[in-house]
């Protein structure tokens, strides 16, 4: 580049510079409780969302627990309990019990197998 090029792309890079606004971050100290409330909160509100679900609640009615106590339950929790139960959530599978659809789709397969095998 010559020097008539580098000195018009340096002079643009200065102004935009210029141009681009500096924003400051400004943070502030938080004490233990709210920074703990907070994450007991969030697992509060996790376990809240999943007994709010249809088919727990319907799960819920059949044992005989209607879904009001069982959020009352939750809210008399302490926050290591909740902490606990959205733990032993969070762990289990998504789909349920793998093992049943695996042995669902292999029985499938076999008679599939033996049907057009001939």
């Amino acid at each position: 580049m010559t020097s008539v090029m580098k000195r018009a792309l340096c002079n643009l890079l200065i102004v935009l510079m210029a141009w681009t606004p500096i924003q400051m971050a400004y943070a502030g100290v938080i004490s233990t409780d709210q920074a703990v409330g907070a994450s007991s909160q969030a697992d509060r509100a996790a376990v809240l969302s999943v007994i709010s679900r249809s088919d727990v609640s319907s799960q819920l009615q059949s044992l005989g627990l209607d879904a009001a106590t069982a959020k009352d339950r939750v809210a008399a929790l302490t926050d290591e309990e909740v902490r606990s139960l959205n733990g032993q959530l969070q762990a289990l599978p998504a789909g349920g019990d793998g093992w049943v659809v695996a042995a669902v789709i292999l029985i499938a397969v076999l008679v599939w197998y033996f049907w057009f095998r001939r």
